[in-house]
């Protein structure tokens, strides 16, 4: 009964352990990740909208260089982020990709100092829109 009893609580505790370990973990990139200085907080301003909104870019967990960008192009911080990869001080958007309400983006920006750069454009399958956009950090 012993015998039991100890396997039953041996298997419980595997069992545990692996849901413990399953938990979301943050990125903190190290001081040579080049993408540690677009990590954060950034207030935007925007050609196309003329609107100033927030964006939060965070360190891709998958990948060395990539980030995410969630309410890029305003479309909504609860939506699908941007993607992009970090290479030296420019960042770079994943190709062809597609957020918000059917937004196809292409586009990079350059970081100085505490300043981002973006050159992008956004097509929503009627129009082709080139925005500029200044991203300054929090």
């Amino acid at each position: 009964m012993k015998s039991i009893s100890l396997k039953f609580i041996l298997l419980f505790l595997a069992v545990a352990a692996s849901f413990t370990s399953c938990t979301k973990t943050e990125i903190n990139p190290g001081p040579n990740d080049e993408r540690a200085a677009f990590l954060g907080r950034w207030s935007v301003n925007e050609t196309w909208t003329k609107l100033a909104y927030e964006v939060n870019i965070t360190a891709d967990p998958g990948s060395t260089d990539g980030v995410f960008i969630s309410n890029f192009a305003n479309t909504g911080s609860s939506g699908t982020p941007a993607g992009a990869v970090v290479a030296g001080s420019s960042i770079i958007l994943d190709a062809d990709q597609v957020i918000g309400e059917g937004l196809t983006i292409n586009g990079s920006g350059n970081l100085s100092g505490s300043k981002i750069i973006w050159n992008y454009t956004l097509d929503n399958g009627a129009d082709l829109i080139h925005a500029i956009a200044t991203y300054t950090k929090l």
